[in-house]
């Protein structure tokens, strides 16, 4: 009876040992499924806050720039204060640009020319007026909000005029006698052209609000001459003198001012460098 007892005691010990540990691993596990459940919580949080944060960085780094499109209106000073200092000139240049694309702009100028030429043998006046035409490219990049050009372009240029001869001397082969003096002639040729090419090489610069001040250089190539039947057009209105055959060189220097006309949007994205921890 006792050896019965005895045993029956030892398996309840043993069993409430067996109760116990149960309790315990039961007790414990809850924590740790817990402890995973709430960090895959957070995992999903943060997958689902990170792509706002990242698309607002994103749009912080993006700035909306508009370009300016309208009509550029200027004079060439160089022929309208030529007159001043040389009493054989009369003239007037008009120069106009009209913005196409971020780089290229239709071109123009429109002028009027009198000018007297006094050659060793002959003293001619040439008054006209000539159009230009084409197209400019800017080739160069500006800074922030900056208009400055640097351009090179073609043109086609056509000019309509007269000639008055007013003086010539007869060429004489011996002259022992010395030269002959000038014969006085008020003969006038009224319906000459001429047409030519040329590439134009200029810069703008901004001043002042909407003015510019610019400078240009072209190189011409004549390419139609109409001529009076006793002498050739020593001078052509808008094509300047024709000594070097059919190549002529001109410049001009403008104040333009610039007529805004409406605006585009540019989307320029800005690369930003991430700051790095220092070790």
């Amino acid at each position: 009876m006792k050896h019965t007892l005895k045993y029956l005691y030892s398996f309840c010990l043993l069993f409430s040992m067996f109760l116990v540990k149960a309790q315990d691993t039961t007790a414990t596990a809850p924590p740790e499924e817990i402890a995973l459940k709430k960090t895959k919580t957070e995992a999903v949080k943060t997958a689902k806050t990170a792509k706002p944060v990242i698309q607002k960085a994103v749009n912080d780094s993006i700035k909306i720039k508009t370009d300016r499109y309208g009509l550029r209106v200027g004079v060439d000073l160089y022929k309208l204060t030529r007159g001043f200092y040389d009493k054989d000139y009369k003239g007037i240049e008009v120069v106009a640009d009209f913005r196409l694309t971020k780089k290229y702009y239709l071109a123009a100028e429109l002028g009027f020319e009198d000018k007297t030429t006094d050659d060793d043998r002959l003293n001619s006046t040439a008054t006209g007026t000539y159009i230009k035409g084409g197209f400019d490219y800017n080739f160069y990049q500006n800074w922030l909000d900056m208009e400055n050009v640097i351009t090179i372009g073609l043109r086609g240029g056509f000019s309509t005029f007269s000639q008055q001869l007013n003086s010539y001397k007869v060429y004489n082969p011996n002259p022992y006698w010395g030269e002959q003096p000038s014969i006085i002639s008020e003969r006038k040729y009224d319906g000459l052209t001429a047409g030519w090419g040329e590439v134009a090489v200029g810069l703008k610069a901004e001043v002042f609000s909407n003015f510019f001040v610019g400078f240009g250089v072209q190189l011409k190539l004549l390419v139609a001459n109409k001529k009076p039947d006793d002498f050739d057009n020593l001078y052509i209105p808008g094509f300047n003198r024709t000594y070097d055959g059919n190549f002529g060189v001109g410049f001009n220097y403008t104040v333009s001012y610039f007529i805004p006309i409406f605006k585009k949007k540019v989307v320029t994205p800005e690369i930003t460098k991430k700051a790095t921890p220092k070790k």
